[in-house]
């Protein structure tokens, strides 16, 4: 049977770890000095040498060779997830105060240590404090928010950084060197920025696709993409690109048919962040997108999540690449109000300009003047009031999705110039509150003929327009009618 990679490749000494150097530099210092502490805390995420360090220290500590394949009697390795209660503490504690067999020092290591209970920490606080001269305690842990002060204050602590993609790429390419592995650069680019930050993932996922590739292809990016689940790297490219030209048709389009080939949102908003990431510098407007992808593996619906955060992110870009070029969003907004003033005045000044005509008249008798006047109210030109909700709808799917998800759950109701939407929870009031959100909305209105209308948003739904439903949904706190 063949031996994981990431135990074949394991580092045997300190000079081999890499991605550590601050951490390594002071422990051979303080190994060569002999000022070694009583208590170490090895902290951070997983895969990065934690575990590998704390054997190498305590084989260093006692100069014997390192090899994972020999236990020692004097170096003793206590899972602190199958052995967390405070029996089990207790238990170490009377041992503790043996001497050691054959080594200098007795060296205990506590991996994941932040799995005691508190039982066995208010156990182990004393022995950790003042322990036997021949004792060295290192503890290991990727959740150091769990630990005690207490605990932490009696240790020399090391916080371990995740893995460099670039330090994890070399470290891949020479172990797919020592071991014949025929891979690509993207391949080895894919792999490790899907490892995390983690050697031990990276060198796993490494020797899996060894084990799945062609001996004369050799690893490929497409091997790696299918069997790790991504969306082609190209595609993710057009995705950038469609939300940076402001293209948001173009870029659902392709979100729908990676969605049809399997690919998951969660995934595909990881890949996109990446590839952003890279592009941030040149394009600073995608941080908004950078950090609504970060949400899509949180929500509850990811899919949906993500259609609205790249929806969102090339409509904005190209609202902000206007503004940019015409004038800041305070002065777009006053010169709006004041067009939208004008408007109203000319509205006024319409009607009362025929009647005045038609007062002048003598023979004309009162009630066609009032006639002709009603009709010249009609006619009066306005946009506010010619308002169809099921075109704005149609336009704002077309147009813009992240504002139609909102939209298409909502209610109305227009009178006169006063345009009041019933966003049926507080959720949904407060996107259509939000300046990104109510700018679209504007925008919208105006392309279908309604502009100019005062808008006011509401949590409620649209209240029933039966009488008697209405009075029954007020005495039961709230409503909306149902058509069945």
């Amino acid at each position: 049977m063949s031996q994981a990679l990431y135990r074949k490749y394991r580092s045997k000494s300190l000079a081999e770890i890499v991605g550590q150097q601050h951490i390594t530099d002071i422990l051979q210092k303080a190994i060569s000095s002999d000022r070694l502490s009583h208590a170490y805390l090895l902290t951070g995420p997983r895969g990065v040498g934690k575990t590998s360090i704390a054997r190498i220290l305590a084989h260093s500590i006692n100069e014997l060779p390192y090899d994972e394949e020999v236990n020692h009697l004097d170096i003793i390795e206590i899972d602190a997830a199958s052995n967390n209660g405070v029996e089990d503490v207790r238990d170490l504690r009377e041992k503790v105060r043996l001497a050691p067999v054959s080594a200098s020092k007795k060296v205990y290591i506590i991996d994941e240590v932040h799995m005691l209970s508190k039982a066995a920490f208010n156990a182990l606080l004393k022995t950790l404090e003042e322990p036997p001269e021949h004792v060295v305690f290192i503890l290991a842990t990727t959740d150091a928010n769990k630990l005690p002060d207490t605990i932490i204050s009696r240790t020399q602590r090391f916080n371990f950084r995740s893995i460099a993609v670039k330090d994890a790429v070399e470290h891949l390419r020479t172990i797919a060197k020592a071991e014949k592995i025929k891979i690509d650069d993207q391949s080895l680019q894919i792999i490790a920025q899907r490892g995390e930050g983690s050697f031990r993932d990276s060198i796993s996922l490494l020797d899996q696709l060894s084990s799945l590739s062609d001996e004369k292809e050799g690893i490929t990016s497409e091997l790696t993409e299918k069997v790790l689940g991504l969306a082609p790297n190209t595609s993710v490219q057009k995705i950038l690109d469609y939300v940076i030209k402001s293209e948001p048709k173009q870029a659902l389009q392709l979100l729908e048919e990676l969605f049809s080939q399997g690919i998951d949102a969660s995934i595909l908003a990881s890949q996109t962040a990446n590839l952003a990431r890279q592009k941030v510098v040149e394009s600073p407007n995608l941080l908004n997108l950078i950090d609504s992808l970060l949400d899509v593996p949180k929500n509850s619906d990811p899919e949906l999540k993500l259609i609205v955060a790249i929806g969102l992110a090339s409509t904005t870009e190209k609202h902000a690449k206007s503004a940019a070029l015409i004038a800041s969003p305070l002065e777009i907004k006053a010169s709006v109000q004041d067009l939208q003033k004008d408007q109203k005045t000319e509205q006024k000044e319409v009607p009362q300009q025929e009647h005045n005509q038609e007062a002048k008249k003598p023979d004309q008798p009162k009630e066609e003047a009032k006639s002709k006047q009603a009709t010249v109210k009609k006619q009066a030109p306005s946009n506010s009031g010619n308002l169809d909700w099921e075109s704005l709808i149609a336009y704002t799917k077309d147009k813009h999705v992240a504002l139609y998800s909102v939209l298409v759950k909502c209610g109305y109701t227009l009178e006169e110039n006063k345009l009041t939407i019933h966003a049926g929870n507080s959720l949904f009031k407060n996107k259509l509150d939000d300046m990104k959100y109510r700018r679209l909305l504007e925008e919208s209105l105006s392309a279908v003929g309604a502009s100019g209308l005062d808008i006011h948003t509401l949590p409620t739904p649209l209240p029933p327009k039966d009488s008697q439903a209405a009075a029954v949904a007020a005495i039961m706190g709230g409503g909306e009618e149902v058509s069945i």
